[in-house]
């Protein structure tokens, strides 16, 4: 029997309206549902069918993952391998399309909503606010695991853009040390724990407070910084774009 595609399948912030059309049909056909348990919100999981085989990967190297996507595939079943937010951050995903393509198992990846995107919809907020700032830098502090040279924290902050920052909050004190020796201490940071999930935290607090009320809180994990002068933009910011004197393709200017 011939192999099955095996669904890679981003299940966005936590929220389960918030998954794409593609994913939640991908997990309403499901036949064996691969899920990432410690982060995913069980009520995405449970849009697979009742019969679905649900294997739990909290407990699991990424060798004991694979190894039952493969021997699922390889029966014919229909393998869908859940992850929080979008495959394509943080999600090892390089490493198990490299491991199935040697298996010669097909993929199909179907992206979801970052909890970037979803902390700025919460705020009702732009990123990219003109002659402000226009560029999102998604990055994460060092760690254990390190970072390249050429991406240091330091690097990413001298562009004084919108960073987000995940899986940092191990480290927040360092992070704002380092974050304020290059935006101003007032600079905003939205502070967002498990955003779109029932018992989401979000704040808003100043660069220089960031450590502070992060510890206070007790945040360790699916936490999400992203410090930002677009969270307080002037009143006067305005896109050229829908100006009446900026012309474009389908509109003429003044």
């Amino acid at each position: 029997m011939s192999s099955q595609p095996v669904w890679i399948v981003g299940a966005g912030p936590g929220a389960p309206d918030l998954l794409t059309l593609r994913a939640a049909r991908a997990i309403e056909q499901a036949e064996v549902l691969v899920w990432t348990d410690s982060l995913v919100n069980p009520q995405i999981s449970a849009l697979a069918p009742t019969t679905c085989e649900r294997i739990r990967t909290s407990t699991l190297t990424l060798e004991e993952v694979i190894a039952a996507v493969v021997e699922r595939a390889r029966s014919g079943k229909r393998v869908v391998r859940l992850h929080d937010g979008d495959p394509c951050l943080y999600g090892a995903l390089a490493e198990q399309i490299c491991r199935l393509a040697d298996a010669e198992i097909p993929v199909e990846v179907v992206p979801g909503i970052s909890a970037y995107q979803a902390t700025a919809a919460s705020l009702g907020s732009e990123l990219t606010i003109p002659g402000l700032v226009q560029t999102i830098v998604l990055s994460r502090a060092g760690g254990r695991t390190g970072v390249p040279e050429s991406e240091s924290l330091a690097r990413l902050a001298a562009l004084r853009a919108s960073l987000c920052l995940y899986l940092s909050a191990r480290h927040v004190a360092e992070v704002q040390e380092e974050l304020l020796r290059h935006y101003p201490a007032d600079t905003p940071v939205a502070i967002g724990y498990r955003v779109s999930w029932p018992d989401q935290w979000l704040t808003v607090v100043p660069l220089s407070a960031m450590a502070q009320v992060s510890e206070q809180r007790g945040l360790v994990r699916t936490t999400l910084y992203v410090v930002s002068p677009a969270l307080a933009p002037p009143q006067e910011a305005r896109s050229k774009l829908y100006s009446a004197s900026h012309n474009h393709l389908f509109r003429g200017g003044i």
